[in-house]
């Protein structure tokens, strides 16, 4: 009798914690939304480059190539719909340099980052794609000369690009977005949802049904 006490008590206790876990992770998911999801370190890691208010309930996170076309078109569209939405939108971008040589740039944005002029650095690659991104002969020492006419100290950037760290971080990502299933670029998440098939128009609708989920009002 004294065992089936024992063995009851402990039941019971196994169930409380069970539905005391589940009840914390409900309120912290109606707390914190999708980033309090048990997989959410596989969109958003703590190197992972951001845009927009912490208090966001919406995040967009985008896996981009800076050598992608379509990322470079698609980047003012994004900022288009933040800017629409004030606050409310959060943009985590992730990369995958699935180009030749891609990575160069990535170590060069990463660089600029410990500047504090990752966002610069990024609208200049992206403006200046065409003449250093050719698909059949890319010219990556291409980039310095748009570099060089900005407030960047790029022998800084030259210096700070060959911190091994930085390619750790081009694994991290490419091992998420490999997790993730990305096979191209840009690849878009909204709250953890993957964008089914591409488009602009596709886009916002993702973007602005989760808006609507999480700011009901």
């Amino acid at each position: 009798m004294k065992y089936v006490i024992i063995g009851v008590s402990c039941l019971v206790l196994i169930l409380l914690f069970v539905f005391g876990s589940s009840y914390y992770r409900g309120q912290q998911a109606e707390k914190f939304g999708f980033m309090a999801q048990e997989n959410a370190s596989t969109f958003v890691r703590e190197h992972s480059q951001t845009l927009g208010s912490d208090e966001a309930k919406v995040y967009i996170v985008e896996f981009m190539d800076p050598a992608c076309e379509t990322c470079a078109a698609f980047s003012p569209f994004v900022k288009q719909i933040m800017d629409a939405n004030p606050g409310k939108i959060k943009l985590v971008l992730r990369y995958a340099p699935f180009h030749d040589g891609a990575d160069y740039f990535v170590k060069i944005l990463e660089a600029a980052k410990l500047q504090g002029k990752y966002w610069e650095t990024l609208d200049i690659m992206f403006k200046s794609q065409p003449y250093w991104a050719s698909h059949h002969s890319p010219k990556p020492q291409l980039i310095w000369q748009f570099l060089l006419n900005t407030d960047l100290d790029v022998e800084k950037i030259r210096k700070d690009m060959t911190d091994p760290a930085i390619v750790k971080i081009i694994e991290q990502d490419l091992a998420d977005a490999k997790t993730l299933d990305v096979r191209k670029t840009p690849g878009f998440f909204v709250n953890g949802k993957p964008l089914q098939i591409f488009g602009y128009q596709q886009l916002q609708e993702l973007i602005e049904s989760e808006i609507k989920a999480n700011y009901p009002n």
